[in-house]
């Protein structure tokens, strides 16, 4: 990559994508008797977001190293 702005955009596209891979798993519905007035049936009960955060962070930087070594060793080349 050819400077750290180009690598933190990268990044943070990666980032999100990992999200919202991630957003998924681990969800679980409210039963019919846990909804409170108001609430919609399909929220999530426990979203655990700084879990899921945590673990996009680490997968995400994991993917962008292996991304930089494969751009750095020339096997893409995005300039042609």
């Amino acid at each position: 990559m050819d400077n750290w702005v180009t690598g933190t955009a990268v990044y943070v596209v990666i980032w999100w994508l990992v999200l919202f891979i991630t957003l998924p798993f681990g969800v679980r519905r409210p039963e019919q008797h846990e909804l409170e007035p108001g609430q919609e049936p399909g929220a999530p009960v426990k979203p655990m977001m700084w879990r899921k955060i945590a673990v996009c962070t680490v997968i995400s930087g994991i993917i962008w190293v292996i991304f930089y070594f494969i751009a750095d060793a020339g096997l893409i080349s995005f300039r042609e």
